[in-house]
């Protein structure tokens, strides 16, 4: 475990969610709505201050933050009835619809900036080779040795080392299917069937030259393993070039996310199996395996510009399932406060058309049960994901 990467990633996941905090604020300031706090952690009170109405403060528990803003639903009491007219459940629909959204809205912004930032200052990973950069030297008993790129004594020797491939080979074909890029080749390694022999073609000081290697397996990684990782080259682009990269980087993203959110139900029961990591939602890791990736990077023999490179995309990848997951229409996620609001103006809607009274807020404490249910499974399986990220990581690097 690298501490610098442990302190890099957790730094940036309190930073993230403290924007997402800002997003509710600004948003609620600006449409007029009183917002009475607005911390960072939580617990006891560390520092605070007032600036105007709002009290802005610290508490001891750096693992998250909160705005307060008042009367955000029917069992919300505002302290001075003066001040109903600036509550939360007061505002327009849409303006609450705005507000609650806000939040989600910052971590895809923040995703984006930082996959922007990345193309524009360190530049974009040229995946068109097929030039090896580093050949392992043995097979890692699980992935998070795999991650960490140590060997023990008793670890047995990689395929590729196995099979004399060097740094500098230019792979050209797999099980005589030609590559051009290291996207086709990683797949190649992964669908061939484990203990299988695979011929390698490769071009050496100019010249073809055919090698075999007997594939192994890694525990918890999915699909075969070679032992190889290619010439890391990485351009800098302008501007234009950069924004396309990071929309389309933040769209593959997006439906990734949208398919492992689909999966999580399913994935639960794979948490501690060997194959927790072949289908989309074993893919989701937690804080500790998010950060233990972190560390791992930050740690590894490889170059500035790949640490960099996969630490932002670490965290603007979790930014997007967050942001994505926080929309959830299920209460307490603000999707589901969402839900609410569009449940109450649907239902004026018809009262109106028949006649009868606008029946104004919903009950929030018939929604309570389900709230607290939701909360419950959430912490559950938050519990099981940390649990599973110690004992069964899953390798995210590929």
């Amino acid at each position: 475990m690298d501490l610098l990467g442990w302190v890099i990633f957790l730094v940036a996941l309190l930073f993230s969610v403290m924007l997402h905090e800002t997003g509710h604020f600004v948003m609620a300031k600006k449409f007029g709505m009183k917002a009475t706090r607005y911390f960072v952690g939580f617990g006891p009170t560390l520092w605070s201050t007032t600036r105007g109405e709002t009290e802005y403060g610290i508490k001891a528990l750096p693992v998250g933050g909160f705005v307060k803003i008042i009367g955000m639903h029917s069992l919300d009491d505002v302290d001075d009835p003066a001040d109903e007219p600036r509550s939360f459940r007061s505002h327009p629909a849409w303006q609450r619809i705005v507000v609650l959204c806000a939040g989600s809205f910052m971590h895809f912004v923040l995703a984006f900036l930082l996959i922007f930032g990345l193309a524009l200052g360190i530049g974009i990973q040229n995946e068109s080779t097929t030039q090896l950069g580093t050949i392992s030297t043995c097979v890692a008993a699980n992935t998070t040795q795999l991650n960490n790129g140590t060997c023990t004594a008793s670890d047995p020797a990689s395929p590729a080392k196995l099979a004399g491939l060097r740094v500098g080979d230019q792979v050209t074909a797999f099980n005589g299917q030609p590559v051009s890029n290291w996207n086709q080749l990683g797949d190649a390694i992964r669908k061939a069937p484990a203990s299988s022999t695979a011929e390698i073609t490769v071009q050496r000081d100019g010249k073809p030259l055919t090698l075999h290697a007997t594939l192994a397996t890694v525990s918890g990684r999915s699909g075969a393993y070679l032992g190889i990782a290619p010439a890391v080259v990485f351009q800098v682009v302008n501007p234009v070039r950069a924004a396309q990269y990071a929309g389309s980087a933040f769209g593959q993203v997006l439906v990734g996310s949208v398919k492992a959110v689909g999966a999580l139900p399913g994935a639960a029961t794979k948490l501690f199996s060997k194959d927790r990591g072949s289908g989309a939602g074993g893919q989701v890791i937690g804080v500790v395996g998010a950060a233990e990736a972190t560390g791992s990077a930050v740690a590894a023999d490889v170059g500035w510009q790949y640490k960099v490179s996969f630490v932002l995309l670490l965290i603007a990848s979790l930014n997007i399932f967050v942001g994505l997951f926080n929309m959830l229409p299920l209460l307490p996620l603000d999707g589901g406060h969402v839900a609410v609001v569009v449940w109450e103006r649907v239902r004026a809607r018809f009262a109106r058309l028949s006649g009868r009274p606008d029946p104004g807020l919903v009950d929030m404490a018939k929604l309570l049960p389900v709230s607290f249910s939701v909360f419950a499974i959430l912490m559950l399986f938050s519990v099981l994901l940390i649990l599973a990220d110690i004992v069964n990581p899953v390798n995210i690097a590929g």
